[in-house]
């Protein structure tokens, strides 16, 4: 799978510029960044290339690894990720990454018969969304949810003003890092995946990704887990920047230093989100995003418990 998801997203050469080809037909972006390197190998298998004599290690390996000699983390925490939360190949094709669409008359069938105020809040989802699509739930399931809705829309609409404007926001996000002292080589590949990814949309030199397609490459997990961790970077990287606006959550949430928050809480593959770290995606990405809260509260009347976090 890993293979495939290489095929459909490498569609250019290696070597081109952060954002664009060096043409000047984008905006805002191209030309602020440095040159990347060769597009990363996304050929690993994560399980077995620490076991396979010369084998190149998993990217998201690199990136723990690197965090934890570049920024003082904790070495056995970072390094052990892939040990403790590998999913087997049987758990993984029963809950991929991302799933099938399915209309919310299914969510409805799995609540039982008596349980009135659930089933009254599935109505009301019904009435604002025609379909749901179940996310794996490995404590990446809110990146991986922004991550696959956000894309999908881009290959839906063929929006390039919306994809300009984003990539101006992730070169941003870039520079952010840079003056926090993040050093290029922990981050550029991920944000290079991600861009590279975005361009595969609008590619006018080739057909551009097609819906069938972003499933099946944000179901690979090697490629998911990969682009998940860009968001937590780009997540990282807001709060640090407006460390005195949350730091009175995060003392409130988790009782920690900002800087601890962020490397243990946010950067760190399969660990839950909070409010802080949706707030600051959002804002970050300038990407509005609503949560519904589907729970058993009966003191609100059976109405739904929105939180809409808007840029």
């Amino acid at each position: 799978m890993a293979q495939e998801a290489e095929a459909i997203t490498n569609k250019r050469k290696a070597g081109n510029d952060f954002v664009g080809d060096g043409s000047g037909d984008g905006d805002g972006a191209e030309g602020d960044l440095p040159a990347m390197p060769e597009a990363p190998s996304l050929g690993v298998d994560p399980k077995s290339s620490a076991e396979a004599p010369g084998s190149s290690p998993d990217l998201v390996d690199v990136y723990i690894a690197c965090l934890s000699d570049g920024r003082n983390g904790d070495s056995k925490h970072r390094f052990g990720y892939k040990h403790f939360f590998g999913i087997c190949d049987e758990v993984a094709i029963e809950n991929p990454c991302v799933g099938d669409k399915e209309p919310l008359s299914f969510l409805a069938a799995e609540i039982r018969s008596g349980d009135h105020i659930l089933q009254e809040k599935i109505k009301l989802l019904n009435d604002k969304y025609a379909a749901l699509r179940r996310i794996r739930d490995d404590g990446n399931c809110f990146y991986r949810s922004f991550m696959f809705s956000y894309l999908e829309q881009i290959v839906a609409t063929q929006d390039k003003a919306e994809v300009d404007r984003i990539l101006a926001n992730v070169a941003t996000c870039r520079k952010t890092l840079q003056v926090l002292g993040d050093p290029d080589f922990m981050v550029d590949e991920f944000f290079f995946m991600f861009i590279s990814l975005l361009e595969n949309v609008l590619d006018e030199s080739c057909p551009p990704i097609s819906h069938e397609e972003l499933l099946q490459i944000s179901r690979d997990e090697s490629f998911s887990d990969n682009l998940v961790l860009f968001f937590r970077i780009v997540a990282s990287g807001e709060i640090r920047r407006r460390a005195e606006f949350f730091e009175p959550f995060i003392i409130g949430l988790e009782n920690t230093s900002v800087d601890q928050f962020c490397k243990e809480s946010v950067e760190m593959l399969g660990e839950e989100s909070n409010h802080v770290q949706i707030v600051a995606l959002s804002d970050a990405l300038g990407v509005p995003i609503s949560v519904e809260y589907l729970d058993q509260n009966s003191s609100d009347g059976g109405a739904l418990t929105p939180s809409d976090v808007t840029s």
